[in-house]
Protein backbone atom coordinates (compact mmCIF):
# COMPACT_ATOMS: atom_id res chain seq x y z
CA UNK A 1 0.00 0.00 0.00
CA UNK A 2 1.36 3.77 -1.22
CA UNK A 3 2.35 5.58 2.18
CA UNK A 4 0.03 8.61 0.61
CA UNK A 5 -3.20 6.13 1.09
CA UNK A 6 -2.05 4.57 4.37
CA UNK A 7 -2.07 7.90 5.82
CA UNK A 8 -5.23 9.26 4.13
CA UNK A 9 -7.00 5.80 5.78
CA UNK A 10 -5.34 6.86 9.06
CA UNK A 11 -6.83 10.31 9.16
CA UNK A 12 -10.08 8.56 8.68
CA UNK A 13 -9.74 6.89 11.51
CA UNK A 14 -8.67 9.63 13.94
CA UNK A 15 -11.84 11.13 12.36
CA UNK A 16 -14.42 8.69 13.68
CA UNK A 17 -12.94 8.03 17.04
CA UNK A 18 -13.24 11.70 17.30
CA UNK A 19 -16.84 11.65 16.02
CA UNK A 20 -18.04 8.56 18.31
CA UNK A 21 -16.31 10.48 21.46
CA UNK A 22 -18.44 13.72 20.62
CA UNK A 23 -21.64 12.02 20.29
CA UNK A 24 -21.22 9.20 23.20
CA UNK A 25 -20.31 10.98 26.56
CA UNK A 26 -19.44 7.60 28.22
CA UNK A 27 -16.48 7.29 25.99
CA UNK A 28 -15.42 11.04 27.00
CA UNK A 29 -16.08 10.25 30.86
CA UNK A 30 -13.99 6.54 30.64
CA UNK A 31 -11.12 8.63 28.66
CA UNK A 32 -11.32 11.77 31.19
CA UNK A 33 -11.26 9.22 33.73
CA UNK A 34 -8.64 6.75 32.99
CA UNK A 35 -6.48 10.12 32.07
CA UNK A 36 -6.75 12.05 35.44
CA UNK A 37 -6.37 9.13 37.33
CA UNK A 38 -3.67 7.40 36.09
CA UNK A 39 -5.57 4.24 36.75
CA UNK A 40 -5.48 4.42 40.35
CA UNK A 41 -8.80 4.70 42.43
CA UNK A 42 -9.94 7.97 44.16
CA UNK A 43 -7.89 9.56 47.34
CA UNK A 44 -11.01 7.90 49.71
CA UNK A 45 -10.98 4.40 47.82
CA UNK A 46 -7.10 4.68 48.73
CA UNK A 47 -7.54 5.51 52.33
CA UNK A 48 -10.95 2.73 52.61
CA UNK A 49 -7.93 0.43 51.52
CA UNK A 50 -5.25 1.13 53.84
CA UNK A 51 -7.21 -0.44 56.34
CA UNK A 52 -7.18 -3.83 54.78
CA UNK A 53 -3.43 -3.92 53.48
CA UNK A 54 -1.54 -2.45 56.64
CA UNK A 55 0.00 -4.60 59.31
CA UNK A 56 2.27 -2.36 61.22
CA UNK A 57 0.71 0.20 63.98
CA UNK A 58 4.33 2.26 63.22
CA UNK A 59 2.78 3.42 60.30
CA UNK A 60 -0.60 5.08 61.12
CA UNK A 61 -1.33 7.83 60.58
CA UNK A 62 -0.08 10.25 63.49
CA UNK A 63 -0.91 13.56 61.86
CA UNK A 64 -4.77 14.58 61.19
CA UNK A 65 -6.92 13.89 64.04
CA UNK A 66 -10.64 12.05 64.03
CA UNK A 67 -13.21 14.27 64.27
CA UNK A 68 -17.28 13.66 64.99
CA UNK A 69 -19.09 12.51 61.67
CA UNK A 70 -16.05 10.76 60.12
CA UNK A 71 -16.39 7.30 58.88
CA UNK A 72 -13.29 5.14 60.09
CA UNK A 73 -12.55 1.51 59.68
CA UNK A 74 -10.71 -1.00 62.50
CA UNK A 75 -9.10 -3.70 62.08
CA UNK A 76 -7.15 -7.11 64.71
CA UNK A 77 -5.12 -8.26 62.43
CA UNK A 78 -4.80 -11.15 64.69
CA UNK A 79 -8.48 -12.09 63.85
CA UNK A 80 -7.79 -12.00 59.86
CA UNK A 81 -10.81 -10.85 59.41
CA UNK A 82 -12.09 -7.39 57.31
CA UNK A 83 -12.01 -4.08 58.25
CA UNK A 84 -15.04 -2.89 60.34
CA UNK A 85 -16.21 0.61 59.14
CA UNK A 86 -16.90 2.88 62.38
CA UNK A 87 -18.73 6.24 62.60
CA UNK A 88 -17.42 8.41 65.26
CA UNK A 89 -21.02 9.60 66.58
CA UNK A 90 -21.25 12.94 67.59
CA UNK A 91 -20.29 12.34 71.61
CA UNK A 92 -16.53 11.75 69.20
CA UNK A 93 -17.23 7.47 70.65
CA UNK A 94 -16.60 4.94 68.42
CA UNK A 95 -18.77 1.58 69.42
CA UNK A 96 -15.48 -1.07 69.11
CA UNK A 97 -15.63 -4.49 68.91
CA UNK A 98 -14.93 -6.40 72.45
CA UNK A 99 -14.26 -3.02 73.76
CA UNK A 100 -17.22 -0.59 73.63
CA UNK A 101 -17.40 3.05 73.40
CA UNK A 102 -13.89 4.39 72.83
CA UNK A 103 -13.48 8.40 72.38
CA UNK A 104 -12.12 8.78 69.14
CA UNK A 105 -12.75 12.55 68.14
CA UNK A 106 -9.32 14.42 68.59
CA UNK A 107 -7.14 11.36 68.45
CA UNK A 108 -5.29 10.55 65.56
CA UNK A 109 -5.69 7.11 63.72
CA UNK A 110 -2.29 5.72 65.53
CA UNK A 111 -3.73 7.11 69.15
CA UNK A 112 -6.53 5.48 68.92
CA UNK A 113 -5.14 2.57 67.44
CA UNK A 114 -3.10 2.24 70.29
CA UNK A 115 -5.88 2.91 72.73
CA UNK A 116 -7.91 0.19 71.93
CA UNK A 117 -4.52 -1.87 71.74
CA UNK A 118 -4.26 -1.36 75.92
CA UNK A 119 -7.84 -1.69 76.25
CA UNK A 120 -8.20 -5.03 74.23
CA UNK A 121 -4.90 -6.36 76.10
CA UNK A 122 -6.48 -5.91 79.76
CA UNK A 123 -9.08 -8.89 78.90
CA UNK A 124 -9.49 -10.09 75.47
CA UNK A 125 -5.86 -10.32 73.75
CA UNK A 126 -2.58 -11.30 74.72
CA UNK A 127 -1.29 -9.23 71.91
CA UNK A 128 -3.87 -7.54 69.56
CA UNK A 129 -2.31 -5.56 66.33
CA UNK A 130 -4.86 -2.68 65.70
CA UNK A 131 -5.15 -0.90 62.21
CA UNK A 132 -7.34 2.34 62.58
CA UNK A 133 -7.39 4.55 59.05
CA UNK A 134 -9.91 7.62 57.94
CA UNK A 135 -11.99 6.17 55.25
CA UNK A 136 -14.39 9.65 54.98
CA UNK A 137 -13.94 12.88 56.29
CA UNK A 138 -17.88 14.78 57.66
CA UNK A 139 -16.83 17.56 55.57
CA UNK A 140 -16.48 14.90 52.54
CA UNK A 141 -19.75 13.22 53.27
CA UNK A 142 -23.01 14.81 51.77
CA UNK A 143 -25.21 11.83 54.02
CA UNK A 144 -23.13 12.80 57.69
CA UNK A 145 -25.92 13.81 60.14
CA UNK A 146 -23.83 15.11 63.38
CA UNK A 147 -25.89 17.08 65.62
CA UNK A 148 -23.03 19.65 67.56
CA UNK A 149 -25.22 21.18 70.76
CA UNK A 150 -25.32 19.37 73.76
CA UNK A 151 -28.89 19.69 74.63
CA UNK A 152 -29.71 18.26 71.06
CA UNK A 153 -28.32 14.43 71.72
CA UNK A 154 -30.28 11.65 73.15
CA UNK A 155 -28.99 8.81 75.42
CA UNK A 156 -29.89 5.67 76.95
CA UNK A 157 -28.13 4.21 80.07
CA UNK A 158 -27.93 0.35 80.66
CA UNK A 159 -27.38 -0.73 84.57
CA UNK A 160 -26.38 -3.70 86.04
CA UNK A 161 -25.67 -7.62 84.62
CA UNK A 162 -24.39 -6.59 81.13
CA UNK A 163 -20.54 -6.69 79.85
CA UNK A 164 -20.27 -2.41 79.47
CA UNK A 165 -22.43 -0.67 81.90
CA UNK A 166 -22.63 2.84 80.51
CA UNK A 167 -24.41 5.84 78.46
CA UNK A 168 -24.87 4.73 74.91
CA UNK A 169 -26.16 7.94 72.26
CA UNK A 170 -29.33 7.10 70.65
CA UNK A 171 -28.98 7.16 67.52
CA UNK A 172 -31.01 10.33 65.04
CA UNK A 173 -31.54 8.13 62.30
CA UNK A 174 -32.94 4.79 63.83
CA UNK A 175 -35.02 3.35 65.87
CA UNK A 176 -33.33 0.96 68.98
CA UNK A 177 -35.16 -1.47 70.75
CA UNK A 178 -34.53 -2.81 74.26
CA UNK A 179 -33.04 -5.80 72.85
CA UNK A 180 -30.95 -4.08 70.57
CA UNK A 181 -30.00 -1.54 73.57
CA UNK A 182 -28.31 -4.69 75.61
CA UNK A 183 -26.26 -6.23 72.38
CA UNK A 184 -24.87 -2.19 72.46
CA UNK A 185 -24.14 -3.04 76.11
CA UNK A 186 -22.12 -6.08 75.32
CA UNK A 187 -25.35 -8.38 76.13
CA UNK A 188 -25.64 -10.45 79.26
CA UNK A 189 -23.37 -11.04 82.17
CA UNK A 190 -23.16 -14.53 83.58
CA UNK A 191 -25.35 -14.09 86.24
CA UNK A 192 -27.97 -11.60 84.64
CA UNK A 193 -31.65 -12.24 84.80
CA UNK A 194 -33.54 -11.64 81.43
CA UNK A 195 -36.87 -12.77 82.33
CA UNK A 196 -37.41 -9.46 84.67
CA UNK A 197 -35.24 -6.76 82.79
CA UNK A 198 -36.55 -2.83 83.83
CA UNK A 199 -37.20 -0.35 82.12
CA UNK A 200 -37.43 3.04 83.55
CA UNK A 201 -38.92 6.23 81.53
CA UNK A 202 -39.56 9.46 82.55
CA UNK A 203 -43.35 10.69 81.97
CA UNK A 204 -45.12 13.94 83.09
CA UNK A 205 -46.71 11.96 85.81
CA UNK A 206 -43.32 10.93 87.31
CA UNK A 207 -41.17 7.40 86.35
CA UNK A 208 -42.88 4.97 85.09
CA UNK A 209 -40.83 0.96 85.16
CA UNK A 210 -41.86 -1.51 82.79
CA UNK A 211 -40.65 -5.07 83.51
CA UNK A 212 -39.85 -6.76 79.97
CA UNK A 213 -38.69 -10.60 79.36
CA UNK A 214 -36.20 -10.39 77.20
CA UNK A 215 -36.12 -14.61 77.29
CA UNK A 216 -38.64 -14.06 74.95
CA UNK A 217 -37.69 -11.61 72.76
CA UNK A 218 -34.05 -12.77 72.29
CA UNK A 219 -34.16 -16.31 72.56
CA UNK A 220 -37.59 -17.29 71.62
CA UNK A 221 -38.29 -14.63 68.92
CA UNK A 222 -41.31 -12.55 70.43
CA UNK A 223 -41.07 -9.91 69.08
CA UNK A 224 -44.17 -7.74 69.82
CA UNK A 225 -42.75 -7.07 73.48
CA UNK A 226 -39.33 -5.71 72.39
CA UNK A 227 -40.12 -2.25 73.13
CA UNK A 228 -38.55 1.36 71.39
CA UNK A 229 -36.08 3.24 73.51
CA UNK A 230 -36.75 6.46 74.41
CA UNK A 231 -34.27 9.78 74.99
CA UNK A 232 -33.45 8.96 78.92
CA UNK A 233 -34.40 5.91 79.58
CA UNK A 234 -32.66 3.43 81.53
CA UNK A 235 -32.26 -0.09 81.64
CA UNK A 236 -31.52 -2.52 84.56
CA UNK A 237 -30.43 -6.03 84.65
CA UNK A 238 -30.94 -7.49 87.70
CA UNK A 239 -28.71 -10.25 89.25
CA UNK A 240 -30.91 -13.86 89.03
CA UNK A 241 -30.73 -15.78 92.08
CA UNK A 242 -28.86 -18.60 92.66
CA UNK A 243 -29.69 -21.15 95.82
CA UNK A 244 -26.37 -23.36 96.28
Amino acid sequence: MRPSRLAFILFLSSLSLANLSAQDPGVREYETRRESSGGISSSADTVAKSAAVINSMDVLDDTQPIESGDVISMRIVEDRREPLQLRVGATGEVNAPHIGLVKASGRTCKQLAHEMKRRLELNYYNTATVVVAIDLKRQDDPNARIRTSGYDIDFFTVYGQVLRQGKYELPADEDITISQAILRAGGFAQFAAPQKVKLVRKTPKGNKTIVIDLDQIMRHGNLEYDVFIRNNDVIIVDEKKVNF
